[in-house]
């Protein structure tokens, strides 16, 4: 693809998901905030917008990403997003919560950031396990219906909610309060370094957090970037 000055984070990562790896080296957030364009974040992040864009250039010319999602159809990226990331979720979290647990008891008096961590984590966790279920429950099950029905050519019944873009709306919210949450996490662990009288389950939590936070962050862009905005391009398609 064509990335210049006036391409966005979001459809430069859509394209090839291996950029990300750039936009991580200068701490640009390519999910909750990858609408703005290469402009606006070397601007904000004080880059010279050629050296960014080269960079990009290289990694997307040099790779393409094993799977490629833009081409996926809605009702499988749904199914690869449950499968891949929900389910990673719900496994990491007690064993996440266990051991920011153990280290907040054993080392909080001389780190007491691990308190405020370890209480981010939870709200985290209680957040996205309810966000999961309402994808899996309404939001997904309907994305699957604009399928079906364009397949099948039929009329499409309106759902309760409207249109697809009032839960979506909600996901973004949702979403941007998480990348919140964890950017504050990553700043409170000095993006999950272990500090010196660190133990080996100290060192495990973060590098477990950290992993964490990744896989949260192709979440939300394979949501946000990909399967929400197609979605809501498919239902304007068949009211049409």
């Amino acid at each position: 693809m064509e990335i210049n000055n006036n391409t966005t984070v979001a459809d430069i990562v859509a394209n090839n998901y291996k950029t990300a790896t750039i936009f991580k080296l200068y701490g640009i957030d390519f999910c909750c905030n990858g609408n703005r364009t290469i402009q606006e974040v070397s601007t904000k992040k004080n880059i010279v917008p050629d050296t960014l864009i080269n960079k990009l250039i290289r990694i997307d010319r040099g790779s393409k990403s094993t799977n490629d999602y833009q081409n996926w159809s809605l009702d499988f990226l749904c199914d690869y997003i449950y499968q891949n990331h929900h389910t990673y979720v719900e496994k990491q979290i007690p064993e996440i919560l266990e051991y920011l647990t153990k280290i907040a008891k054993v080392h909080g008096n001389n780190h007491p950031e691990l308190h405020e961590i370890l209480q981010l984590f939870k709200e985290s966790a209680g957040e996205l396990t309810t966000h999961m279920k309402k994808e899996e429950l309404i939001l997904f099950p309907f994305i699957k219906k604009l399928v079906e029905v364009s397949n099948s050519n039929t009329p499409l019944t309106p759902p309760p909610f409207g249109t697809v873009e009032n839960p979506i709306n909600m996901m973004h919210t949702e979403h941007d309060n998480e990348g919140s949450r964890f950017r504050t996490i990553a700043k409170l662990t000095n993006n999950y370094t272990p500090p010196e009288d660190a133990c080996n389950t100290y060192k495990v939590a973060l590098a477990m957090l950290q992993e964490f936070e990744e896989d949260l962050h192709k979440h939300i862009h394979l949501e946000n970037n990909i399967l929400f905005k197609k979605a809501i391009k498919l239902e304007n398609q068949l009211n049409n």
